[in-house]
């Protein structure tokens, strides 16, 4: 009996290992007034964006902190964004206490320092937000993680590297509407209305009028491009710095064939020559 119940167990699953793709969010303060400031002036224009995103909370810089962390309001949080915390890690033994108490597992620490190129740029909490957001919250896991995701196929490309999948959409998008090219370029072959929005993590074509809000480099990809045959929008992003257009766009583009990309923390607008 117990050898029949074995074999019927072995042919129900198998146990694999496996390297997922998850987001780490590098807390850089235990303030979550200003964290919230901060989350809601990067992602407050693009809801949605994550959706249930698996996300590992990265505690290192915060874990010598003399104020007390609330890991349940984290959690919380980060949730209102969509994302899905599931693990906590580098924090102090009070720290990870609260997390775990607030329902986050415990990740292993980043063993391999990462190369100074690669570093992340420090958060900076800002009173007021003018064309500009603060810099990226989130990097991937670790250096490990990134170049065993890079062998496998299926893998998602990492920061800042162009995408290479396609998401084409050939109806209008109408007002409430998004759309979001994951790991990606998005090509549009129909207006874009005022009120839509269009999302990639790479380049956002719109063979069309584009008169919602675009964001291409959704996750910091600051050499993504938005192209458009007529270009009106209300907002556009690139890699998170974003501009919005009460006062009208540069007489050389409005209404015409147009691309634009980042220099800098400077949106750019050049008109497109055929």
């Amino acid at each position: 009996m117990a050898l029949h119940s074995k074999a019927h167990a072995t042919a129900l699953f198998d146990l694999k290992s496996a390297t997922l793709s998850v987001l780490a969010l590098m807390l850089k303060t235990t303030d979550l007034a200003a964290l919230a400031e901060a989350l809601d002036a990067r992602y407050g224009a693009t809801p949605g964006l994550f959706e249930h995103e698996p996300l590992c909370v990265d505690m290192a810089a915060v874990r010598d902190s003399a104020e007390p962390l609330d890991a349940a309001a984290l959690v919380a949080l980060l949730r209102r964004y969509g994302f899905n915390p599931m693990s906590a890690r580098a924090g102090s033994p009070e720290q990870m206490a609260a997390a775990l108490q607030a329902g986050l597992t415990e990740a292993p620490e980043v063993g391999a320092p990462r190369p100074e190129a690669s570093a992340p740029s420090e958060v900076q909490v800002q009173t007021e937000f003018a064309d500009t957001v603060p810099p990226d919250l989130f990097e991937a896991a670790d250096a490990q993680e990134r170049a065993a995701q890079a062998e496998a196929p299926a893998a998602e490309p990492a920061q800042g590297v162009p995408a290479s999948t396609t998401l084409i959409i050939d109806k209008p998008l109408r007002s409430g509407q998004q759309v979001y090219a994951r790991g990606g370029d998005l090509i549009v072959l129909a207006v874009v209305s005022f009120g839509a929005e269009v999302i990639a993590d790479g380049n956002i074509h719109v063979y069309a009028p584009l008169r919602g809000r675009a964001l291409a480099g959704a996750r910091g990809n600051t050499e993504a491009r938005i192209f458009a045959a007529c270009m009106e929008p209300q907002l556009v992003s690139i890699g998170g710095v974003w501009r919005t257009f009460e006062a009208g766009l540069p007489a050389d583009v409005a209404g015409k064939p147009a691309q634009v990309k980042l220099d800098g923390e400077k949106i750019l607008f050049e008109p497109l020559k055929f």
